[in-house]
């Protein structure tokens, strides 16, 4: 059996690139009867438990351990006037894939070194390599990059073949000459900062940390270009008061540190945030303002994701004064949604447009499949803010006239909602606060009818939470039955608020016909249908049960937030959804006919390595980011308070965040 000095040299460096490495060669040929091993002795660590990869027969099997990792001490490097870092992923061993791609850089007078390699662990996982190709001549470069990107390409002649399992991957960094060697510039180094460690800060770190490596290649193109101002790399801080969570989100993300911080403590926080060049807050709302006294109090920019309130605005002049730009509203609705309106609404204009109607739907809602009860909702968080938004008055601007809708009413005022763009899916929309204040900042107040905002649901689950908060699951106050030391059970407060009277409350009342009665009689709905919905509602949340209510429930909300945090939440391989709508009217002065510009981001979670990123967190953090990104490289250069409302800010970060991978799909008809 022969093998190539390709495939040979593949071997050695996986040997070379980690000392915990175990290599085993199995050479099958169906000219040779017995299967010839060949140890590298050297490299076999204890506790390391080999993972087997079958090949076709001639191939090669890699006994090989899970991960293997970047060793910058590689004796194999081999430097060469050209440099590419090419990224390669798929079935790479057990179709043969990168033994093809090696023989394609050795055949063109070309060298590799391999820099990073995993392993996929099944037959059915990828495995990923980073190899370093180089080449003394720019034109032989040029061919071996056509060659692979044929490979990762293949026509129907050349592969016959044309299946998942023997495609490959292909990603490619920048080509670098290697000239005088040269001491790193420490200024293209940059700092970030990030306060808070929820779910958000997952994704904003990835995508910061990423920046120097080859994952960040193509998105950070659309930021860098030629500007010399742009880091080389990013270091990541993450301050939290909670330590051990922190660790656990941002683990196995490089280039990204924890330290345990109190921003109540002046003195702590301003140690930290003079060590770095920009902060993001993911922090509660009511602590900004802490956060950004402390930024202009040493000079650094800050983003946020938050609604900038009066407190937040009241910073503007002293911003301006320090030279520091606060930049808030940078998340997905307050940000993206921005950034989306300004970019529609500015491109009319430009085109001597009229806007006569501007509507926006937003909402964060399980997957398709993940919808699976009445109510077709979950919660990745607290429901309490969720809940408390139900109830919330709205007004908005419909055909010239000024709406206005209770509180109290909100449910009832859901309508149903099919997108021409997404007819799958069966909706329904709610007004979302007050849509007048969003003509004013958008400057379409005086020449909009109609000024719009509402929030996305399922169709049916306003009904049934309508009739859950006249039944008075939603109310706030203290409730006496709760107030007592001795604890009623969910199931003697349910018939509480039913008015059930009865000499046995906890065993007269059965189930589900017996509450449909209830909130019949009761006026709580009109319809049988809505009425059985809520009771099969009531039931799931357990509120039916014989268990006693926990001492921290004081209200019947309290109740059904603590049910259904417990009954409404994911599983871990659910995942949620996000999606965000425009539709612009615009009206032309050389034309009778309006044009409809729709505007569609729809963006799911993603489960990689066993760790799962919410759509929310993702369209939440990454946009996050990208205001610091901005303000990195002195891509933002106005100052004070800001919103992403200006060309200077959504025009560049709406490139980012598609390139980055949200995709934004826009329609003129």
């Amino acid at each position: 059996m022969i093998i190539s000095h390709a495939c040979r040299t593949l071997i050695q460096s996986m040997c070379l690139i980690h000392d915990s490495l175990l290599v085993v060669c199995i050479l099958n040929c169906k000219f040779v009867k017995e299967s010839l091993f060949i140890p590298f002795a050297g490299f076999c660590a204890p506790c390391i438990v080999p993972v087997i990869f079958p090949l076709m027969t001639g191939n090669i099997v890699l006994l090989a351990c899970r991960e293997v990792s970047e060793n910058s001490g590689n004796s194999l490097s081999n430097k060469r006037k050209y440099n590419i870092l090419v990224s390669l992923s798929g079935h790479l061993f057990d179709q043969f894939l990168i033994n093809e791609a090696l023989d394609i850089i050795e055949t063109a007078g070309g060298s590799f070194h391999l820099v990073n390699c995993k392993v996929g662990q099944s037959v059915k996982a990828v495995s990923f390599s980073e190899v370093e190709v180089g080449a003394d001549d720019m034109a032989v470069l040029d061919n071996i990059i056509d060659s692979l990107t044929s490979l990762a390409n293949p026509t129907e002649n050349n592969r016959s073949l044309n299946q998942d399992s023997s495609k490959i991957s292909l990603t490619l960094g920048k080509v670098e000459e290697n000239g005088i060697d040269k001491e790193p510039d420490p200024k293209k180094k940059a700092v970030v900062l990030i306060l808070g460690a929820g779910r958000v800060c997952q994704p904003a770190a990835e995508m910061l940390s990423s920046i120097g490596r080859l994952s960040s290649s193509n998105w950070y193109k659309t930021l860098v270009e030629d500007d010399i101002e742009c880091p080389t790399a990013v270091e990541v801080i993450v301050g939290s008061l909670y330590l051990k969570d922190a660790e656990q989100v941002v683990e196995g993300i490089p280039n990204v540190t924890v330290i345990q911080l109190d921003v109540m403590d002046h003195a702590s926080l301003c140690k930290c945030i003079s060590q770095v060049d920009v902060v993001i807050s993911l922090l509660p709302a009511s602590c900004h303002v802490i956060v950004a006294n402390t930024c202009i109090e040493l000079k650094k920019h800050l983003v946020t994701a938050s609604y900038v309130d009066n407190s937040l605005s009241m910073l503007d002049d002293k911003a301006k004064d320090a030279g520091i730009t606060i930049l808030g509203e940078m998340g997905l609705d307050p940000g993206i949604d921005h950034m989306m309106a300004m970019k529609m609404i500015n491109q009319a204009h430009m085109q001597k447009g009229k806007i006569k109607s501007f509507t926006s739907y937003c909402g964060g809602l399980p997957s398709p499949e993940a919808a699976n009860n009445l109510l077709a909702y979950k919660f990745s968080w607290n429901p309490v803010g969720a809940i408390r938004a139900g109830r919330n008055p709205a007004t908005y601007k419909y055909g010239g006239e000024t709406v206005h809708i209770d509180g109290d009413n909100l449910y009832d005022s859901a309508t149903r909602l099919r997108l021409q763009d997404l007819p799958a899916f069966a909706l329904e929309y709610l007004p979302n606060r007050n849509s007048l204040l969003y003509g004013d900042l958008y400057g379409i107040a005086s020449e909009a009818s109609t000024v719009f905002r509402g929030t996305l649901r399922y169709e049916g689950f306003s009904e049934i939470m309508g009739t859950l908060s006249r039944i008075g699951l939603f109310n706030n106050e203290a409730h006496s039955l709760l107030m007592n030391e001795q604890r009623p059970t969910f199931r003697k407060f349910l018939f509480e608020l039913l008015k059930v009277v009865s000499e046995d409350p906890d065993g007269s009342f059965i189930g589900e016909n017996d509450i449909i009665e209830r909130i019949l009689k009761l006026g709580h709905c009109k319809d049988q249908r809505t009425a059985k919905k809520t009771a099969k509602t009531v039931i799931f949340l357990g509120l039916l049960e014989q268990t006693e209510i926990p001492a921290t429930c004081k209200s019947a909300f309290d109740v059904v937030c603590l049910r259904m945090e417990e009954r409404l939440s994911y599983s871990s391989t659910e995942k949620d959804m996000v999606i965000l709508h425009h539709e612009v009217e615009i009206e032309y002065p050389d034309s009778k006919i309006t044009k409809n510009h729709r505007a569609t981001l729809l963006e799911y979670g993603k489960t990689l390595n066993g760790k799962t990123t919410t759509a929310m967190a993702l369209t939440v953090g990454v946009p996050a980011a990208v205001g610091a990104l901005l303000l990195l490289t002195n891509k933002i250069q106005t100052r004070g308070v800001l919103r992403p409302i200006e060309p200077e800010v959504y025009t560049p970060a709406l490139d980012i965040i598609q390139a980055y991978g949200i995709k934004l799909i826009e329609k003129i008809e």
